[in-house]
């Protein structure tokens, strides 16, 4: 008669665990060994989405690359790309051409060039790049530290939105807007925050403090400017120094938060308005000052967008919008609908539509008759969370959703959105790599189980491995 050894139930539980973590782990090995083709951030690349009409026009993207502590990835680098009306890719230009990390701003210029800037862990490069040639028509350097946004103005010299000034003899900040004379080579006028701003902004002065991420000449001697992390957009006199308009206020994030290249309109009654990429709440908002005040006219992609930087209103009333994480850039009608999708990993910063000039050049909504809120829809999907897709951050949001763990599953999923898209692997899909997490955290709790349990006869070795030591 057969007999059989009896399994512990120590060994019995390892064997359990041991299943769990190659179950969590298998989707993932799968993937890495056959990649799919669609539906992760890099197998996409540079292709069309969504094309149902085709755009007036080439559009240019500035993309930002993948970075961690100064050091770029060659599978995730910076790149200008310009697509053509239909949605292919024309042409890319990789940013170590002029020795960038990362890109940021694009801008046309009106000899059909672009104005683009570029940063590495040494400073800022500004260039001119012909875009029929990819080649450099003059190049500035700059010791700033990560700019992201430079425009020209009339009379060719520069203003630039000087971020991480950082004092660090005063220990305090410098971050300022200020205007370049190419010519002469030196800095014609200035603008410093802390002269304009309790110095307690923000939970007060660090090497980050204001963020200021863009500012535009929107007309003689007005500029709007973008501190992001003060949640407000300005327009600074540069004749009087003061600020004359402000839209937004420090944590009020019912406003925007954190936001990105704000634009300057004006409707057909004169009114002032501000359509802006409110990068933190996820949409795309604008406001009209009516009788004194800013009223939100519009808002669209609320919970759908991820981290959108930059919005354009085009001369045909749609809006071009580089929604970051989700990896693409989308023309949206006022109410919504792509009518043109572009996916262009890894993280776009700033999308321009060649011939419709520098930032908005289109009606306010409200000029359109459109105001309320709008969900976006019409998207192809060829990246997960673009589509109707449900990814591993959604399907954490919806599950906990009318519970007391709402809130906290809010966070994490916003969490998860804005840092997995970054150190993922290109290969790799949201719910693989979900599951992956799952089974590495599995296993440090197995190996700190295992030390637990053995803690005694660790110490013992502990204790006899000094003992030796002293003996010798």
């Amino acid at each position: 008669m057969a007999s059989s050894l009896p399994v512990s139930r120590r060994t019995a539980a390892r064997a359990l665990v041991a299943l769990v973590v190659l179950g969590l782990f298998a989707p993932a090995a799968v993937q890495a060994i056959s990649p799919s083709d669609t539906g992760t951030p890099g197998t996409v690349g540079l292709e069309a989405g969504t094309v149902s009409s085709e755009a007036n026009g080439s559009t240019v993207v500035a993309i930002q690359g993948f970075h961690f502590q100064g050091q770029g990835n060659q599978k995730k680098p910076a790149r200008l790309v310009q697509v053509t009306p239909n949605g292919s890719t024309d042409w890319v230009y990789d940013g170590s051409n002029q020795n960038a990390r990362w890109f940021y701003d694009v801008d046309p210029l009106p000899n059909g060039n672009l104005l683009v800037v570029g940063t590495n862990p040494g400073g800022t490069t500004v260039a001119e790049i012909d875009r029929e040639t990819r080649e450099p028509v003059w190049t500035e350097r700059f010791d700033f530290k990560d700019t992201h946004d430079v425009d020209m103005l009339p009379n060719g010299n520069l203003l630039i939105a000087n971020m991480r000034e950082w004092n660090e003899e005063a220990q305090r900040s410098d971050d300022r807007i200020l205007v370049y004379n190419r010519s002469t080579d030196e800095i014609v006028w200035e603008w410093t925050f802390r002269n304009h701003y309790p110095n307690s902004t923000d939970g007060g002065f660090n090497e980050d403090w204001t963020h200021v991420n863009d500012v535009d000449r929107i007309a003689e001697g007005q500029y709007l400017v973008s501190p992001r992390n003060f949640d407000q957009a300005i327009v600074v006199n540069r004749s009087t120094k003061e600020i004359d308009y402000r839209l937004g206020e420090d944590d009020n994030y019912d406003v925007m938060h954190e936001q990105h290249n704000p634009d300057w309109l004006v409707s057909e009654d004169g009114n002032p308005t501000i359509l802006v990429a409110d990068s933190e709440n996820d949409r795309v908002v604008e406001y009209e000052r009516r009788d004194g005040e800013w009223v939100e006219t519009w808002e669209v992609g609320t919970g759908q967008l991820d981290w959108p930087r930059d919005a354009d209103r085009l001369p045909n009333g749609n809006t071009l919008i580089t929604d970051s994480l989700n990896h693409r850039v989308i023309e949206v009608t006022p109410r919504g609908e792509i009518v043109w999708e572009y996916y262009a990993t890894w993280g776009p910063y700033e999308a321009e539509r060649i011939g419709t000039g520098d930032e908005s050049n289109g009606p306010t909504m409200a000029d359109q008759g459109v105001t309320g809120s709008y969900q976006i829809y019409g998207s192809a999907g060829l990246i997960e969370g673009t589509g109707d897709s449900l990814t591993f951050a959604a399907a954490v949001q919806n599950t906990f959703a009318g519970t007391v763990l709402a809130g906290p599953a809010v966070a994490f999923a916003d969490t998860w959105s804005g840092v997995t898209p970054w150190i993922r692997p290109v290969w790799m899909g949201s719910w693989q790599f979900a599951g992956a997490v799952a089974g590495l955290i599995v296993l440090l709790g197995w190996a700190f189980g295992e030390a637990f349990a053995a803690r005694e006869a660790i110490g013992r070795g502990v204790r006899k491995a000094a003992r030796d030591v002293r003996a010798r």
